[in-house]
């Protein structure tokens, strides 16, 4: 939780361009600290004492001094709004007698209701022939109209400004010979303040605003500010600690003493919520750099994250899928640039404390990679690349067209179950399930059926079209070549039907980047013990090494390519697992998926 305002900031090497990360000790990052002023999970229930400053109380007496003027003035200019306002206009003129200004009854008890009635009560005494002809010419139509329109329009300009509500408001005052900002915001129970605060020597600085705090909402905090009171208690000298216990039991009125920052930030711009599949694990206790620990969000590798605000491009503020009636405030993660680039450093330290061995290391790794493709090659894809380091991928939602259905992927380990799951499918529901016909190099049989059970073509144009990039995956098997095209799982998803696969890790890079939409379903195994008792059901007696083995390979197959993986199910029963695969598959037709945005562009 604790940290210098540089802490989580990427600096530049001027002389080379190479970007590095602060990666100071922890201990470094204990000194100084970006405190929440009030934790989301502890509000305050308590209204804290209020406490004046001297300094302050006399600028709350000038306000009320102001305030009352303003109320008694008010009272002079009450009008009776029955009474017409241009004859009140005219009574303010020294009276002359005669026509163009008669004198006016002041006698009480009468009430002018309207100009009509007020002009004939003027009028009444006057018998001249210009009376008479004033009188019918102010009782035509169009002039009664004309008059109370005027009246009207009078009534509305001279209204009383409304009062305006003293919640949430901002004024300028002075304080110890400063010119000071005063800020006063409700804060309800449930809704935290959303801000932070550093110091800096003695001062207080908020340092972050939180989105959808009452902080931000009010629009007058800004960061930068510096913090001289709350609520009559003086904060210059306070440690960001001793802020944190004296709001965090605060709430109703806050009132802020506050020196303006004095740095001038462009207006900010309209920020767009972008949505995002977290591809690591994050705990926020477990990170020494998190500006803020208590507004730091933990997630999970897959979780989705709506992120709302990259202001600060090394800490984004955002909110996890399906928390955000329970989350007021976004919480803080790392920035992918920042995540990347502090990711490339661990590595780095980690592969400079790996021993040697006999200088052979390197090349060691390398023969293992290539042992691996002549084994089994995936359009020459390895099973993890390691210069990629994931952080997030931009995600949108998705609705599969009725006529175009996504491939359903089954991954797991060998004897978890996914190749009976397929098959269970395709035997049940015919109609709906199919597989895509693969290539081969080997003769057709004579029970065998060219495009039905396999495509039959030459070695030649097989390897010109693993050139090509046409196949999903491909191997080789006694002197044949094997494999699945992209255009082989079109010609099913053409017809209408789901495509069913069930394939190697190393195949799902290339079928990601096809256009086919895949829904990448893992299929992983229960604990040791249940696994032996399935396995012992199908009349199989694994050894304890092959258990592990493969509890083993599904740690490893989760670990380099669960970014790719869209669910899981856990084959604990076969029944169950048929049950929980065939409701997924039917999601699909009734509910969007969230899928990589590269996807839809």
């Amino acid at each position: 939780m604790t940290t210098s305002h540089m802490n989580g900031h990427v600096t530049e090497e001027s002389d080379n361009g190479v970007k590095n990360v602060d990666l100071a000790s922890p201990e470094e990052h204990q000194k100084h600290r970006e405190m929440a002023v009030d934790c989301p999970g502890d509000l305050g229930t308590r209204m804290m004492p209020v406490r004046r400053s001297a300094q302050l109380e006399r600028i709350r007496q000038q306000q009320e001094d102001m305030r009352r003027r303003r109320e008694e003035e008010g009272k002079k200019q009450e009008l009776d709004l029955n009474s017409s306002m241009r004859l009140k206009k005219l009574a303010q003129i020294p009276p002359k007698t005669g026509i163009d200004n008669p004198i006016f009854d002041t006698e009480e008890g009468i009430v002018l209701e309207s100009p009509h009635y007020a002009v004939q009560t003027v009028l009444k005494p006057v018998h001249q022939k210009e009376g008479h002809e004033l009188t019918a010419l102010l009782n035509a139509p169009h002039i009664q109209a004309l008059l109370l329109a005027h009246d009207k329009v009078a009534e509305q300009e001279m209204q009383l400004e409304p009062i305006a509500d003293e919640r949430v408001y901002e004024s300028v005052g002075q304080y110890g010979g400063e010119t000071v900002k005063i800020v006063r915001i409700e804060k309800a129970r449930d809704i935290p303040l959303g801000a932070t605060v550093r110091n800096e020597m003695d001062s207080v600085i908020i340092s972050r605003i939180v989105k959808g705090g009452a902080a931000e909402k009010s629009g007058l905090l800004h960061e930068g500010d510096e913090v001289l009171e709350i609520n009559g208690i003086e904060i210059r000298g306070k440690d960001v600690n001793e802020v944190f216990d004296l709001l965090s039991d605060m709430h109703g009125t806050l009132t802020f003493v506050l020196i303006p920052s004095q740095q001038i930030k462009p207006p900010p711009a309209k920020e767009t919520v972008i949505h995002v599949k977290a591809h690591f694990d994050y705990d926020p206790s477990d990170d020494p750099y998190v500006p803020c620990r208590e507004l730091g969000l933990s997630f999970q590798k897959g979780d989705i994250l709506h992120v709302i605000s990259q202001e600060d491009p090394n800490w984004w503020q955002a909110y996890r899928e399906g928390d955000e009636d329970n989350q007021p405030l976004a919480g803080l993660v790392p920035g992918k640039s920042f995540q990347q680039q502090r990711e490339a450093m661990k590595q780095t330290i980690e592969e400079d404390k790996e021993p040697e061995k006999s200088g052979k290391l390197w090349c060691a790794k390398k023969n293992k990679k290539k042992r691996k493709k002549v084994l089994y090659n995936a359009n020459k894809n390895d099973d993890y690349d390691n210069e990629e380091i994931l952080t997030y991928e931009e995600m949108s939602l998705y609705h599969q067209p009725a006529n175009r259905k996504r491939p359903i992927i089954l991954i797991g380990p060998h004897n978890c179950g996914q190749n009976e799951l397929r098959q269970r499918l395709m035997n049940k529901e015919k109609d709906r399930f199919a597989s895509a016909v693969p290539h081969t190099t080997r003769n057709r049989r004579d029970h065998e059926v060219a495009g039905r059970d396999y495509h039959f073509v030459s070695r030649q144009a097989f390897e010109a079209d693993i050139a090509a990039g046409k196949f999903i995956e491909h191997g080789e098997f006694e002197k044949n070549l094997y494999g699945t095209s992209i255009d082989s799982v079109r010609q099913v998803i053409n017809s209408g039907k789901i495509c069913l696969l069930s394939l190697r890790t190393q195949s799902l890079k290339t079928l990601r980047n096809s256009d086919l939409k895949p829904y990448i379903i893992f299929i992983a195994p229960p604990s040791q013990e249940r696994l032996r008792a399935l396995l012992a059901k199908e009349g199989k007696n694994p050894k304890p090494e092959e258990l592990r083995e493969i509890i083993e390979k599904t740690r490893e197959m989760e670990q380099n390519n669960g970014h790719y993986f869209d669910t899981a199910i856990v084959n604990s029963d076969l029944d169950k697992a048929y049950q929980e695969l065939l409701r997924l598959i039917n999601k699909l037709d009734t509910e969007p998926q969230w899928v990589p945005s590269t996807w839809l562009r």
